[in-house]
Parts: structure tokens; sequence; C-alpha cells
């Protein structure tokens, strides 16, 4: 007796992985309709290395602030608004808020001292809000940019549409006149730098080849390192000094320290 014949099924492909059917935390809705995302893994780490690596040798540690996804309050008259830098660096404050405790928020008519850096890590979607017209995206409605400018513009019968926030850009260059903004995109590992000058950013020519900003104020650079930090493997923002070398984290210090001493035939921790 012949066996019958069952027709043959197609057969699934195989299964995609999650990063191709998953969605980002920018795909997903937010509570707060404005809000494009929030901070990915890299926007995580890459402040801590700016962090890690900066070294002021003419300032006082107890006299530098640094901050990281940190609420800036900057507008008295408009005490709810803030901006939220990815880092930023502020000269002369002390480390502490009122010399004793662990700063939540940075307010701007409170601490009387805009911050003197500002670096901001391009997310999808941030590109206008981060780099204002540079952004060589389509322009937005005129009202809106009257409104970001805090103008007030009729729209009909004359009632004025409400004040808005302004974007980053604005905020950085015409209210805290932030001298030294830098702008990251880990996409496209582009850098690119804007120096307050007669009161508006201009953007400054970098080498294509190997980026570095040079701030002379702090006697540091801030360039593209490729390594391995915390275990990630990319290029990073990096502080370096007047020699043109990296400045290596507390961690790093300790390893070559380590190594050196093994060099020497001693056992570094038998040391400690």
């Amino acid at each position: 007796m012949m066996s019958q014949r069952h027709p043959s099924l197609p057969q699934p492909g195989l299964p995609l992985a999650p990063c191709q059917t998953l969605p980002t935390m920018y795909d997903l809705p937010s509570e707060t309709p404005e809000d494009s995302g929030l901070p990915d893994e890299f926007h995580d780490l890459q402040p801590q290395l700016l962090s890690a690596t900066l070294r002021l040798h003419h300032y006082a540690k107890s006299q530098i602030f640094t901050g990281t996804d940190l609420n800036l309050y900057y507008d008295v008259h408009h005490p709810q608004w803030f901006k939220r830098p990815d880092w930023f660096l502020v000269l002369g404050v002390q480390r502490l808020y009122q010399g004793t405790d662990l700063r939540s928020s940075y307010v701007l008519w409170q601490e009387g001292v805009a911050p003197f850096v500002a670096v901001e890590l391009l997310s999808p979607g941030t590109e206008k809000e981060d780099l204002g017209d540079h952004a060589k995206l389509p322009e937005v409605n005129p009202s809106i940019v009257a409104a970001t400018l805090n103008l007030q513009p009729e729209v009909g019968n004359g009632e004025t549409i409400q004040d808005k926030p302004p974007r980053k850009w604005e905020v950085y260059e015409q209210i805290l006149r932030v001298p030294y903004y830098i702008v990251f995109s880990r996409y496209t590992n582009q850098i690119r730098f804007f120096k307050l000058v007669g009161g508006r950013y201009q953007e400054q020519v970098l080498d294509s080849q190997q980026p570095r900003i040079w701030i002379p104020e702090l006697k540091l650079g801030i360039g593209l390192w490729s390594g391995a930090f915390e275990g990630i493997e990319r290029l990073w923002l990096r502080w370096y000094d007047d020699r043109n070398i990296w400045i290596p984290t507390d961690a790093e210090r300790a390893d070559r320290l380590a190594a050196r001493l093994r060099e020497l035939g001693e056992d570094p921790d038998a040391l400690s």
C-alpha cells in the first residue's frame, strides 16, 4: 500500500534578532508628549568618561561642578522651564550645594554662575533642539520660532500664542551664554564645535581625520579617542593635556602603576 503524500507546507524563515523587531525607547510613546525619549546607555557612559578624565590644575576640585542629565533651570520668570544637558562644566562654584549637599538640580538664579562648557550627545529627533538652524532640517512654523524667542505674534482677534520654552540652542547661546558648546553624534562619530563670539555661536573648523578642540582657558582639549571604556570599544569624547596626551582615569592610573611595579619585580597586591 502506497503511503499518502501530504502537501509540503511553507517553512517560516529564521526568527529575526531582537534588535530588528523590538522598539527602542525612541519609538515608544512617552507620558510627556514632547519627550523625545530617555537617555540610552551611551548617554550614561560618555559623561562618566568626560568627568573621569577632567583634570583642572588651576581650580580646586571643590570649586568645580560637572552635571550629567541634571535639570538646569535658567529663567526666574519661568521657574518650571529647564534644560537637561548631557554633560556640563561649571567653574568657580562649590562642588556641593551650599558646601554641604549633592545637587538635585542646577538653578541658575541661585548659583549665579552659568556653565562654561556644554556637551550634547545627539539622539534621534533631537537635532533641531540641540543644533537650532545648524541642524539643516526643515524649518518649523514661524509662529513657533517667534515663541521660542519669547516674541508674541498675533494669531487672530488680537490674541497671542502662549510662551513656549526656547530650544537648547537658544538657551545655551542667548540666555546662559555658554562659551563652548560641543555636539557629538555616536551614530556618525562627528563632533561639531561652537564657540561664543560676539554673542552668537560660530562653528569652528575641525580636522576631519583627527578632530580636536583646544580650550585655552582650561588648558585642556577634548577630542575623539578610540579605545575601551567600561568594556565598550568605540570612539569616545575624552580630554587631553597640553602635550596632546589623553588624560587617564583613576582606574587607568592604578593599572599603569601596578604594571610598573611588576616590571620592577614588586607585587602590587602585596603592597595594598
